[in-house]
């Protein structure tokens, strides 16, 4: 029992240090040089070292009890900073998959709504054009009136359906529903979910959680918390942002923190909803049989109808009398 506390102990201090205190540290370094330097001195190393040098031989910061007071208060200024970043990151997944955006306020939901509308033509348009050459390649491959295509031919239809597939996956694999790329990664599994299966997943999804093989739930757990590190990376950039405002370097780190948090969300809510999806057709007759719902084979149209009536509930009918 004392080893499984003892490590149980690590592990959290471990997490509280790298997830908290060391990028917060970080951050209260980039503020006491941004404080320090200002936009005039930007890169004055000779005044950098100077003034660190000079607070060092503050007679507070000699002592051992002022250097122990000044530890712990770096410590407690760090973790406070990670913890502001931690409570951010709940606002930036809201405002990165935006499964509310028509709830938001006025102005918010103005421009969400004129992005959604925005990708949903950008969608329709490559979507209908990626499909109009796939039927004339089929139909032409398929008339025998027509001459063959030589070699080249081919090989430039062949790249304009493969340049027009990927203009239409980039905007989204479903049309779109939400004003950003992740929201829509996300949004996409459980359209599929219910045009294939007829199932819906919010209703299905808790329970078949339950039913999940240990290595599956572990899996996901790590995908989804791949995501939210992402997703707190650019709460850290929302942070440094202030920071420009004194001390004209930080733009340049600011923009970087940025744009690798902005790539890793779509790289780990890509992973996230391949993941969900494989996760759900594959388990899904697995959850079947734990209700007791006799089906063989695949997951069909007609056993997501039986799970999503099985598993959904609803107050009954108001009594009229």
């Amino acid at each position: 029992m004392i080893g499984f506390w003892s490590g149980l102990t690590g592990k959290l201090a471990e997490r509280w240090l790298t997830l908290l205190v060391l990028p917060g540290a970080f951050y209260l370094a980039a503020a006491a040089t941004a404080r320090t330097l200002g936009w005039t001195h930007a890169l004055d190393l000779h005044r950098l070292t100077t003034a660190v040098t000079t607070r060092m031989k503050n007679p507070t910061a000699t002592t051992t009890g002022g250097q122990i007071v000044l530890l712990a208060a770096v410590l407690a200024g760090a973790a406070a900073v990670g913890l502001a970043a931690q409570a951010l990151t709940s606002v930036v997944e809201r405002l990165a998959f935006a499964p509310d955006w028509e709830t938001w306020p006025r102005p918010l939901r103005t421009v969400a709504g004129q992005r959604t509308r925005s990708r949903q033509r950008a969608w329709t348009t490559a979507h209908t054009t990626y499909h109009q050459l796939r039927t004339a390649a089929e139909a032409r491959a398929t008339d025998r009136t027509q001459p063959p295509q030589t070699e080249d031919q081919l090989i430039l239809a062949r790249g304009e359906r493969h340049a027009a597939y990927r203009r239409w996956t980039r905007v989204g694999l479903e049309k779109p529903d939400r004003p950003t790329w992740s929201g829509d990664r996300l949004h996409a599994v459980t359209v599929r979910m219910d045009r294939d299966l007829h199932l819906r997943l919010p209703i299905v999804w808790p329970y078949l959680w339950t039913v999940l093989p240990e290595p599956t739930r572990i899996e996901l757990t790590t995908a989804r918390t791949a995501l939210t590190r992402a997703t707190t990376l650019t709460a850290w950039a929302l942070l440094y942002l202030p920071l420009t405002l004194w001390w004209w370097p930080a733009l340049p780190l600011t923009t970087g923190i940025a744009v690798a948090g902005w790539r890793r969300t779509r790289t780990t809510t890509d992973t996230y909803a391949q993941l969900l999806e494989a996760t759900t057709r594959l388990h899904l007759t697995t959850l079947a049989t734990q209700l007791g719902i006799t089906h063989t084979g695949a997951p069909t149209p007609a056993l997501g109808d039986t799970l999503t009536h099985h598993l959904h509930t609803q107050p009954p009918a108001p009594n009229p009398h």
